[in-house]
Formats: C-alpha cells, structure tokens, sequence
C-alpha cells in the first residue's frame, strides 16, 4: 500500500502492523520481486522459499536471495516455529506499508520510483488474475467486479480531501486485523480495492458547447 499522506500518523490506516518506508526501507523494496513477496506473505501467510519462487515464476535462489534482503531490512522474519535445518520458513514483519515522504523521494528519485512502479505492475498483475478467475467465481461475486474511471478537475486541496473522505468510507469496511476479522458478517470473503490518484496536468478543460 502507498499513500501521500503529509501527515501519516495522522491516518486512520495506520496502526501498529503498518511501516512507513525510510531511505533504507525504500532502497529495499525497490524491486517488483521483492513487494510481490512482502505481499504474498501478508496475503497468504508464512512460506519457503520453495512454495514462493513457485508463485512467482522464479528459481528458489531468487527467492531466497529476495527474502534474505528483506529480513536485512526488517520487512520479513524467520518463523521458527516452522522451519527446520532444512527448510526456512518466513513470515512478513507487517501487515501494510506506506510511502509518505515527498522529500524522500525527492532525495531518492531512482528508488522511489522503482518502487512506485512495482507496485503499479502488481496492480495491474492482481487485477489480470482476478479477470482469469471472474468465470469460476460465483455469479454474485462475479457481479460485484468492477474496473471504473472517472475524469475529475480538482485542484491539489480538493484532491486532499477526496482522498481523505475515500479513506474514510473505507475505514468503515477494513476488517483486515484479527481482532476486526471476527466481526465480519457470514459470507464476507476477502475483496481488493485499489486507488489510484492520477494527476493528469496540462489536459486542456473541454469547451463549452455553444447553445
């Protein structure tokens, strides 16, 4: 998860299981790899690097070599409780991450957006699995599927807001912490919702019909 926010402690999202990405955590999940496993583990639960690379279409020394980075950087642990001499099994250290820091980005051009990009490619990634999946779901979930686009003009304080007032009405649905899972009704199952805020400058206003 990424997000501008200014002033994330500010943000209702954010809570103990959340990590809002320095210099050196920027630098480590500057790679589309690496926020596919940080998002597989938090999605799926513990893994090897075995069952991982399998996921994602890589050799296991890929992904062990992803991982190890990773633990370096505090985003994955081992889960000794699983793992044996012969096998480690890792777990993710959070359940979401955040990027907030315009002038981080502005100091680490290169890796902000590399990591910017991961993410949008695995955007686009989960939302192509979902559309191989949409036929063998139930018809009522099949209903429920939407890709929408809508063309505002706002300035950059409406924007703020927009976004606030969309967290918001969000914030009233995350049952994504185990205390919040149990209050969700029968026949809840996981759904993805992903934003995106796309400035699109210098687009010419249309023009206004004459009568």
């Amino acid at each position: 998860m990424t997000d501008n926010t200014p002033h994330p402690s500010d943000d209702p999202s954010l809570d103990e299981g959340s990590v809002v990405l320095d210099a050196k955590g920027l630098r480590a999940m500057a790679h589309p790899v690496r926020v596919q496993v940080v998002g597989l583990l938090r999605k799926h639960g513990p893994s090897t690097a075995t069952r991982l690379a399998e996921r994602l279409g890589v050799n296991s020394g890929t992904a062990s070599y992803h991982l190890r980075q990773l633990g370096a950087a505090g985003f994955v642990e081992e889960d000794t409780e699983r793992g044996n001499a012969r096998e480690r099994w890792w777990r993710s250290v959070h359940r979401s991450t955040w990027f907030n820091d315009p002038e981080l980005a502005d100091r680490e051009p290169e890796a902000a957006l590399a990591y910017q990009q991961s993410v949008a490619s695995i955007y686009s990634l989960r939302t192509r699995q979902t559309l191989n999946e949409l036929q063998t779901m139930p018809r009522v979930w099949r209903e429920r599927f939407d890709l929408s686009d809508w063309a505002l003009r706002l300035t950059p304080e409406e924007t703020a807001a927009l976004y606030q007032e969309l967290g918001d009405v969000i914030g009233r649905y995350r049952r994504d912490t185990p205390e919040n899972a149990a209050t969700a009704p029968a026949g809840a199952e996981r759904v993805g919702l992903i934003t995106h805020i796309l400035p699109e400058l210098n687009t010419p206003a249309p023009e206004e019909r004459a009568p």
